[in-house]
């Protein structure tokens, strides 16, 4: 059996050249991280045309964050008691119709909805906190590219560019 000749494969596609020139660009955006961590808030990367983080800054949108966590951990921590204090009470439930119940039970998984987005805000701004510390607050996590000051100043949490965003949302 012969052995096939590299003549006989395609050449490089333009999708494969994509991919290649999207590993460039995010192994450039992690040595901007790499050489951001340490450095002051200057140091994390803007959009072009935007000015530099200041410290003044950066201190806000922390302040933001830590409160944000604070009032989430507090809104977590009553809506669980609250809940497992409503499935405790078996005896208030006892004689209720089926509308009641149903009611109930409604009532319950919509505060189990709203409790599991709480937590998922909370972890999501507890990720802001730690990009902060390791010098890569405000690069996308999908393409590397600087996410944007005025977005992070807007939405601290923000961890995907405009872009990246909207391709996500597309999908």
């Amino acid at each position: 059996m012969r052995r096939p000749t590299l003549a006989k494969y395609p050449p490089v596609t333009a999708r494969f050249q994509d991919r290649l020139s999207g590993r460039a660009i995010l192994r450039r955006g992690r040595q901007a991280m790499a050489a951001a961590r340490g450095a002051g808030p200057a140091a994390l990367p803007v959009r072009p045309g935007e000015e530099p983080w200041t410290e003044a800054e950066l201190k806000r949108v922390r302040q933001e964050l830590q409160a944000e966590i604070a009032g989430l951990t507090a809104d977590i921590n009553e809506a669980e008691s609250a809940i497992a204090e409503r499935l405790g009470d078996a005896v208030g439930d006892a004689g209720d119709d089926q509308a009641d119940t149903g009611a109930k039970t409604f009532q319950r998984e919509h505060e189990l909805a709203l409790t599991q987005n709480a937590r998922e805000l909370l972890e999501l701004s507890e990720r802001a906190l730690a990009r902060m510390d390791a010098g890569s607050f405000g690069v996308c996590e999908s393409c590397g590219q600087p996410i944007g000051k005025a977005r992070l100043q807007a939405f601290p949490r923000a961890t995907l560019c405009v872009a990246c965003k909207q391709r996500e949302e597309r999908r």
